[in-house]
């Protein structure tokens, strides 16, 4: 009997042995999440401002989203729809007639931030980069149509380059026009380093003709290349060919 007595005993003790090694390990295992935890709320700013970092340096250096204001570019970009701009398209060749161009008209007395301060700045910028807000108020998107030292002028709703016309037409003729402005410019002669803008919406557009003038190559942002919003216009934004005059100099 004292044999079995002494069993039991034993038995018990590594019972209570081995419920005490699990206690232990739960401790553990809890501290070791909450540790997981603390870890991972501590590393939380400095990947929000790693991310922050990488965004901007793609927003500024590589690609852009933009978010169309008005109906000057109508029928090709609508209101509210967002488009992607490379930043990388001219670094080794100049800008071509026909492309869709974002750029900023930000003459010397206007050159500087907005008056939200530091953080709303941050904030606005990243917002327009991503295509969700209404972006910089001097950025205008429109269409390439004259290069330097060209001359440029309008009559009875024809451009002409040179004294040559460019074979532009209507949508409904398989162009990009909404419509020709019938109203006649020109002739201009187009400065070295500088472009003339148009809108497709030709005749409700504010463009170099009026107002914005002949645009400086550095105040080009770079080239729009795909729509992205709304999703079912999801496409590439193809560039105009014009066999009359040349794409470029």
């Amino acid at each position: 009997m004292a044999d079995l007595h002494l069993d039991s005993s034993e038995e018990g003790s590594s019972a209570l042995d081995s419920e005490d090694s699990s206690d232990s390990s739960r401790r553990r295992r809890g501290r070791d999440d909450r540790s997981d935890k603390r870890a991972f709320w501590a590393e939380l700013p400095f990947l929000i401002v790693v991310a922050l970092v990488l965004a901007m340096l793609l927003k500024t250096f590589v690609v852009q989203a933009f978010y169309i204001p008005s109906s000057s570019m109508e029928p090709t970009l609508m209101v509210q729809d967002r488009v992607l701009v490379t930043k990388l398209a001219y670094l080794y060749r100049e800008p071509r007639r026909g492309e869709i161009v974002v750029f900023r008209d930000s003459p010397e007395e206007t050159i500087g931030g907005t008056d939200e301060g530091g953080f709303g700045d941050l904030v606005s910028s990243l917002a327009s980069g991503l295509g969700f807000g209404a972006g910089d108020e001097r950025d205008f998107i429109k269409r390439i149509i004259g290069l330097p030292g060209e001359t440029i002028e309008m009559r009875g709703g024809v451009v002409y380059i040179d004294g040559e016309p460019i074979p532009e037409a209507a949508t409904a003729d398989g162009g990009y026009l909404s419509r020709p402005d019938l109203n006649d410019f020109g002739p201009v002669t187009i400065e070295e380093g500088h472009y003339f803008m148009m809108g497709d919406n030709r005749p409700n557009s504010s463009d170099s003709r009026f107002g914005l003038g002949q645009i400086p190559r550095e105040d080009i942002l770079g080239r729009a290349f795909v729509t992205i919003w709304p999703l079912d216009q999801i496409g590439t934004l193809d560039i105009a060919e014009y066999d009359a005059v040349p794409a470029e100099q």
